[in-house]
């Protein structure tokens, strides 16, 4: 491969790179990727003026489990399967959908913006102890038997959405 050639790979390359990380960056940073829906090419075909859409998907970001903690006179550690966090947002939406006059020409607009909203959850997670309580000095450190004990820890979804409903005449946003 001639010099040139390997150069001019190389800066094409470099730039794919460039080009890849700055478009990654947004979406990572605001924890969303916006998705518009095209429907300018059914407009133009029909002459009609169509809603306009446009949504942001979420990026979860799993957080860091809590390890287990041993708590005396139990055999088995506290948080055996441990609940996981979830960091994200709920899907923004934004639709504005022309209604026609009644009287007179053009059209009126009903809209509603529904923007991401930050979203903490918490996975379910599994409390475990034994059959058997601690070693008992008392008793030779024989341990005594008792009630298993099992129990389910419920997920938690924590998020505050809020949105607009707006409508008005002209066109549409």
């Amino acid at each position: 491969m001639k010099p040139t050639t390997r150069g001019t790979l190389a800066v094409v390359v470099a730039g794919v790179a460039v080009a890849m990380g700055a478009a990654a960056t947004p979406a990572a940073a605001t924890g969303g990727v916006p998705v518009p829906v095209p429907l300018d090419g059914v407009e133009k075909s029909l002459g009609i003026e169509m809603p306009k859409l446009g949504m942001e998907l979420p990026l979860l970001i799993p957080g860091v489990p809590e390890g287990p903690r041993y708590v005396e006179g139990r055999l088995i550690p506290e948080g055996a399967l441990p609940r996981v966090p979830m960091n994200g947002q709920l899907p923004g939406v934004g639709l504005s959908v022309p209604l026609p006059r009644v009287l007179g020409a053009g059209f009126d607009h009903v809209g509603i913006d529904l923007p991401a909203s930050d979203l903490r959850t918490l996975t379910p997670g599994l409390a475990l102890d034994a059959p058997l309580s601690a070693p008992d000095p008392q008793h030779y450190g024989v341990p005594h038997l008792k009630m298993p004990e099992v129990g389910v820890l419920a997920p938690v979804l924590q998020t505050v959405v809020g949105g607009k409903l707006g409508a008005g005449s002209g066109t549409a946003r």
